[in-house]
């Protein structure tokens, strides 16, 4: 038996390589698996075998077999999920900071995924999994997961679609703009493959707004960020590259700036209170794929981020 998605390669797939868009358009398989899939002869392009490299226009209708239970050295484990909804059709998790979504290279177990199969059990959906989007490792929040093939369908459609609301809180420094809207290109940054940047001249592009939540002096600002597209590490990207990166962020310039400061910073001492890049997906809503109704989730504000702002209204006072 093997699961079989049509997909749809749109505009934001023009250029791209197939492995790549593939991964984008089904978040739950990772891009070693799309190459693969395509390696086997698993993957259509327009009726037609194709290779990973092979650049989309943009326009082309994919096929992709995935077959089921195949060896992957995927295993379930007993490991603690915090569960905001669940029901027949699919799961709403608050993922904690520090746990992979997916296992990759170097993180083969102890992930969302191998929690997912002990859960769900093997008809969960194998690689799979319903895996609808993704979290960076070290940020918490709001994660989706569809139970059945026709909720992941309409769920890949809605984020697809850019019809689903994701709201994070951002603990950024300095003193941010009451709100705003950054729209850029997006893309690898050129020095750095594991990073991204808005400052390249063509590509997919990239959406982010804000209003302030809170401020505290020309320290730190907690903003309320909207998400109109889903870019790896956007948040973190757009923040940064305006002159605000988040507290504790070690690749986007954050930890950075804190080891100029001193030691008894406000904002250095929010910083080590976090231990991690200051970002939360705190709320979700989306229709729901059986009732179509608006359904809206919120995740707790984790115990990191409330000590640091802890740290920050004290000094402010």
């Amino acid at each position: 038996m093997a699961d079989r998605l049509d997909l749809r390669a749109g505009p934001d797939e023009a250029g791209a390589r197939l492995d790549v868009a593939v991964a984008r358009l089904a978040p739950g398989l990772s891009r070693a698996r799309v190459q693969q899939l395509v390696a086997g002869g698993r993957v259509l392009v327009d009726g037609r075998p194709s290779k990973p490299a092979a650049r989309l226009r943009g326009s082309e209708h994919i096929q992709v077999e995935v077959p089921d239970a195949e060896p992957s050295g995927l295993v379930a484990q007993d490991l603690p999920l915090a569960v905001l909804h669940e029901d027949a059709d699919l799961l709403v998790l608050d993922k904690r900071a520090g746990m992979v979504v997916h296992p990759a290279r170097g993180t083969p177990h102890s992930t969302v995924v191998n929690a997912l199969l002990h859960r769900l059990g093997a008809g969960g959906g194998g690689q799979r999994l319903g895996l609808a989007h993704r979290l960076d490792k070290e940020t918490s929040g709001c994660l989706v997961v569809a139970k059945t093939e026709a909720a992941l369908a309409a769920l890949q459609a809605q984020f697809k679609g850019r019809s689903v609301e994701k709201t994070y809180l951002a603990l950024c420094h300095g003193r941010l703009a009451d709100e705003g809207t950054l729209d850029t290109f997006y893309g690898r940054h050129p020095r750095d493959r594991t990073r991204h940047t808005g400052r390249v001249p063509a590509g997919r592009r990239a959406q982010t707004s804000w209003r302030v939540a809170e401020r505290f002096g020309d320290v730190a600002t907690l903003a309320e960020v909207t998400l109109h597209t889903g870019r790896t590490h956007q948040i973190r990207v757009h923040l940064s590259e305006a002159g605000h990166p988040l507290l504790a962020d070690a690749t986007y310039g954050g930890t950075r700036r804190e080891a100029r400061l001193a030691a008894d910073h406000p904002a250095r001492r929010a910083a080590g209170a976090m231990g991690r890049q200051a970002l939360h997906a705190w709320r979700l809503a989306f229709d729901h794929p059986r009732s179509g109704r608006r359904v809206r989730y919120e995740a707790p504000v984790p115990a990191d981020l409330v000590a640091a702002l802890q740290i920050l209204r004290r000094a402010r006072t």
